[in-house]
C-alpha cells in the first residue's frame, strides 16, 4: 500500500474505496465490481448495516408476529376458536434473529469477495482526498464513497441518560416484554413498534411533538392511524413534549407538557424514535477538505458528488430519504459517477420515490399529496375509492382504507398516490410504475386486473376518475339515443 498523499497520486491501488456495508455502500460496491473496477469495501461494524442488523429485517419480523397475534385475538371473526393467546417473548425475538441470520447471507463478506470486492473490516479514516487509512495502512484511491449510514438520535431531555432507554439499534436486545412501554416519537419508527409491541401485549403510551402522527402523510392517513391505534388500546398524546424524567426506586416518570399543561406518563420501557443522525465521527471528513450541512449529513450534487468531485456519498449519510430503497438507489449512481463521472455523469432522479409505514394498516405513498401540490402552486384534482368496497378485502376481512390519487387538473397524468390498508406497499407499485414511465389513470383502468384481489382497488380508483369526468350532457344524450333505438 502507498503512503498518504496531500496530492493526487500518480498511481492507485485501488479504483474505489466504499466506507460502510449498509444499502448504499453493498450496492456501490457491488455496481462497481459488475463493472470489473478494483473496489475495497470498509465496515467497522456488521455487514448489511442497520436494515439487516437492527432495522428493517428485524422490525419486520417482530411486526409479523405482532399481526399473527392480531389474527388470534380476532380468530371469532374467522370462524375459528384459537382459545387464549400466550406470547412467548424470549421465542419470538430468537425468531427475529433467525430471520437476520436467513438473510444475512445476501450480505455476508463471503458473498462480496466472491464478486470481487476486498472486504475489509475496521474503522476508516479519510486521510486526504485520495487517501483512506484502516487498520493501520493507508489506500490510495481514484474515488472514495462515503456510505456510513446514520444511527438514532437520542435527545438532550433532562434525566433520559440516566434511564436504561432504547432506541431502533437497541430493542432487539430486550429479554422481557415491557409491561409499560413509552415511546417517544410518531415517525414511521415509532407508529411501528409501538404498535407492533401493543399487540404484543405492552400497554404503550406514544409521544409526539407535532400534532399528528406521520405528519408528512395526507390528513386522511395520519386520522385514519390514530382510529387504529385508538382501537387497540394505545394512548397517543399527540401536542406533547417530553420535559424531563425522573426516576424513585424502580419507577420512572416521563413529565410531558402540551397547551393543557403537564402530565405524568409512568412506563417500564421507554423506546426513544424521534429521527436519525448521519455518521460521520471517526471519518477526519475535513481532511477532504468536505464540511456538513447544519443537519449533520454530507451535502451533496446531484450526481452524489460532494464538493471534492472525486468523493461521493449515498444513504442516511447524505438523505434526503432515510429509505433503505433510497440508499440501494443512490448507490448505482455513485457507483457509476465514481467510475465513469469524467466520461459521462449520471443524475439521480427522485421524483418517484415511494416509501411505506407498516402499521396496520399499512400506509404507501409516492409522489405528492393534495398539500403538496397546492403548496407547490400545481393545479390538481383528487381522486378516492374506498377499500371497504372491494370484494377481496371483504372476504379478508380486511375491508378498510384507501386509495387516494392526486393527478395533473384535466389530466389523467398521476401526481401522487396514497394507499392506505391491507399490503398497500405493494399496491403502490403499480402508481410508481405508472408515474416512472409517464402511464395515466386510463391506461390503469383499461388493464386488466385478475379477479379477486386486492390490485383491482387500483383499477376502480381510476375508474372513479374516469367517471367524474363524464358530461352529463352526453349521459341526457346516450339516454335519448337509447329510447329511439327501442321505438
Amino acid at each position: 500500500m502507498s503512503a498518504p498523499a496531500s496530492t493526487r497520486p500518480r498511481k492507485f491501488d485501488t479504483n474505489l474505496v466504499v466506507i460502510g456495508a449498509g444499502s448504499a455502500g453493498l450496492v456501490t460496491a457491488y455496481v462497481a465490481a459488475a463493472a470489473k473496477a478494483k473496489v475495497t469495501l470498509i465496515e467497522r461494524d456488521k455487514m448489511g448495516g442497520d436494515c439487516l442488523n437492527t432495522g428493517c429485517v428485524p422490525s419486520k419480523a417482530v411486526i409479523r408476529s405482532a399481526k399473527i397475534a392480531a389474527y388470534i385475538r380476532r380468530a371469532k371473526e374467522f370462524g375459528l376458536d384459537a382459545g387464549e393467546l400466550r406470547v412467548n417473548f424470549p421465542q419470538l425475538m430468537q425468531r427475529v434473529q433467525d430471520v437476520i441470520a436467513t438473510v444475512e447471507p445476501h450480505d455476508s463478506v463471503e458473498r462480496y469477495t466472491g464478486l470481487g470486492v476486498d472486504c475489509v473490516s475496521g474503522s476508516a479514516r479519510i486521510t486526504s482526498p485520495w487517501t483512506v487509512a484502516v487498520n493501520g495502512d493507508t489506500l490510495t484511491t481514484r474515488s472514495i464513497v462515503i456510505a456510513t449510514g446514520g444511527r438514532p438520535f437520542v435527545p438532550p431531555i433532562p434525566g433520559l441518560a440516566d434511564i436504561d432507554y432504547l432506541t431502533s439499534d437497541t430493542v432487539w436486545q430486550l429479554e422481557a416484554l415491557p409491561r409499560r412501554l413509552l415511546v417517544l416519537g410518531g415517525g414511521p419508527i415509532g407508529c411501528e413498534l409501538a404498535q407492533a409491541f401493543a399487540r404484543l401485549g405492552s400497554e404503550v403510551t406514544l409521544v409526539e411533538m407535532a400534532p399528528v402522527l406521520l405528519g408528512r402523510e395526507d390528513t386522511a392517513v395520519s386520522a385514519t392511524l390514530a382510529s387504529s391505534f385508538a382501537a387497540e388500546g394505545i394512548r397517543v398524546l399527540t401536542g406533547h413534549k417530553a420535559e424531563r424524567f425522573e426516576q424513585s426506586g424502580e419507577a420512572k416518570v416521563a413529565v410531558c407538557s402540551s397547551d393543557a399543561g403537564e402530565q405524568q406518563v409512568a412506563f417500564d420501557q421507554v423506546l426513544v424514535a424521534v429521527g436519525r443522525r448521519a455518521n460521520t465521527d471517526g471519518l477526519a471528513i475535513d481532511n477532504a477538505g468536505l464540511e456538513l450541512n447544519q443537519n449533520g449529513t454530507i451535502p451533496v450534487n446531484e450526481y452524489l458528488q460532494t464538493s471534492q468531485p472525486q468523493i461521493l456519498a449515498c444513504g442516511d449519510v447524505t438523505g434526503p430519504y432515510q429509505l433503505t430503497h433510497a440508499a440501494g438507489f443512490q448507490g448505482w449512481f455513485c457507483a457509476m459517477n465514481a467510475l465513469f463521472g469524467g466520461i459521462k455523469r449520471f443524475k439521480a432522479d427522485y421524483s418517484v420515490m415511494p416509501w411505506a409505514v407498516f402499521t396496520d394498516p399499512e400506509i404507501a405513498r409516492v409522489g405528492l399529496t393534495a398539500a403538496e401540490a397546492q403548496d407547490q402552486g400545481i393545479p390538481y384534482e383528487v381522486t378516492e375509492y374506498g377499500i371497504d368496497d372491494l370484494d377481496r378485502a371483504i372476504a379478508d376481512s380486511e375491508a378498510h382504507g384507501f386509495v387516494k390519487i392526486v393527478t395533473k387538473q384535466g389530466s389523467d397524468r398521476i401526481l401522487g398516490a396514497t394507499v392506505v390498508g391491507y399490503h398497500a406497499a405493494e399496491l403502490v407499485t403499480e402508481y410508481v410504475t405508472a408515474m416512472k414511465y409517464g402511464m395515466g389513470l386510463r391506461k390503469i383502468l383499461n388493464t386488466i386486473h385478475i379477479y379477486p384481489t386486492l390490485a383491482e382497488a387500483n383499477r376502480y380508483a381510476a375508474g372513479n376518475w374516469q367517471k367524474a369526468r363524464i358530461s352529463p350532457l352526453a349521459l341526457k344524450v346516450a339516454a335519448r339515443f337509447h329510447r329511439w333505438r327501442r321505438g
